[in-house]
């Protein structure tokens, strides 16, 4: 270890008043003294494998998160190599087209006991609707309803949901509203989770990528998948979308956002959790629909996943014990670390306000008479 790289990650963090070995819950304690050379060699991959590693700790990683974020101590760090290689691979590699199927792959098809023990009963996987909501299952089916008025459904209507996961806004919009519906997802064990909980309800998952679809469809919805698209091809998706949907159809997108236009995603979510993962922004949002669509509504309540997230880390620790129990070469205490990182890392961030979650509602031609905005 360098003392010049501990003297200057020190200081860096006092300015978002982060005491190395301190008291309070967003204080870091440092259980290995490479950690400081590692951080400022390998920024944020680094700083995440570390605490993996266990080479730091710190009673709540979500209040120091929001602090390093708050603070923008990144900015006082050279871009380290992870972050230069990670935009060079986006530009040379469609990474998002040529392995489509790699985050359904190691992320969502880890194990179907892990997503049950930590989501609602609907298995929804996506930030939840908390403003009359006071439990996450609550908060999770006013999220369906949201989305469902907001697109208008009414009985008999076909529905396609892009990146459905394990089926709960179809089976939902089938039971409350009446209507047939396809899901697609890069998932098997989503898709077969669907397909055996659908209950006799007119609709169907497929393992299946989206551009392959065909037909027309009344009103398409996607939750959460727009993130694993890429900046590449955000016109080709929603020049698809565009085919697929019926001329006075609405198409309601539920994805996380960014404020800055970006190619990459952050090094270490990109390594772990979402494989070639990255966040829209507006800019990017609004290029990719030009000349398709009308912007009939956009909706931001980015603030909600701060307490979606923290509700699915207190379940993950509460069913850790059962599960590593029960899967003792599966879920490891590494993976715990690395799981509890990166629920806790992301709600820090949501809470800074510096990535969002949009609910944009988009038709082909204009909604005739304008779209009433639902809340």
């Amino acid at each position: 270890m360098s003392s010049k790289s501990k003297a200057f990650v020190s200081g860096l963090l006092e300015q978002a008043d982060i005491v190395i070995d301190g008291s309070r819950a967003w204080d870091i304690r440092v259980n290995d003294d490479r950690v400081y050379d590692r951080v400022l060699t390998h920024g944020a991959l680094g700083f995440g494998e570390a605490y993996m590693d266990g080479w730091w700790d710190a009673e709540a990683i979500d209040q120091l998160v929001y602090r390093i974020l708050k603070f923008d101590l990144a900015a006082a760090v050279k871009i380290d190599l992870p972050t230069i290689w990670s935009l060079v691979r986006s530009r040379l590699v469609n990474l998002q087209r040529m392995r489509a199927f790699e985050v359904g792959e190691r992320h969502y098809d880890l194990g179907n006991e892990l997503y049950s023990a930590m989501l609602d009963p609907r298995m929804i996987y996506s930030c939840g609707y908390w403003k009359d909501a006071t439990t996450l299952a609550e908060a999770q089916e006013a999220k369906l309803d949201l989305i469902c008025r907001k697109a208008g459904l009414e009985p008999g209507m076909r529905v396609l949901d892009i990146g459905s996961g394990w089926g709960g806004l179809l089976k939902f919009a089938a039971e409350r509203y009446g209507i047939t519906g396809v899901g697609v997802t890069v998932s098997r064990e989503q898709a077969d989770y669907a397909n055996a909980h659908r209950d006799g309800l007119p609709i169907e998952t497929r393992l299946q990528d989206y551009l392959s679809l065909t037909g027309k469809f009344d009103r398409i919805v996607s939750v959460g998948m727009f993130e694993h698209v890429g900046a590449r091809n955000y016109r080709a998706y929603m020049e698809k979308v565009r085919a697929l949907l019926a001329p006075e159809g609405l198409f309601v997108l539920h994805t996380i956002g960014g404020s800055l236009s970006r190619s990459h995603g952050d090094p270490w979510a990109e390594k772990y959790i979402f494989p070639n993962g990255m966040l829209p922004s507006p800019a990017q949002l609004g290029r990719a629909i030009e000349g398709l669509f009308v912007m009939e509504d956009w909706h931001n309540f980015g603030a909600y996943y701060d307490p979606t997230l923290m509700t699915w880390l207190q379940n993950f620790e509460a069913a850790w014990p059962a599960l590593a129990a029960a899967y003792p070469g599966k879920y490891d205490e590494r993976f715990r670390r690395m799981w509890r990182y990166y629920l806790t890392s992301f709600a820090g961030a949501f809470r800074t306000r510096m990535i969002q979650l949009w609910q944009v509602v988009l038709s082909p031609s204009g909604v005739a008479g304008g779209y009433q905005s639902i809340r």
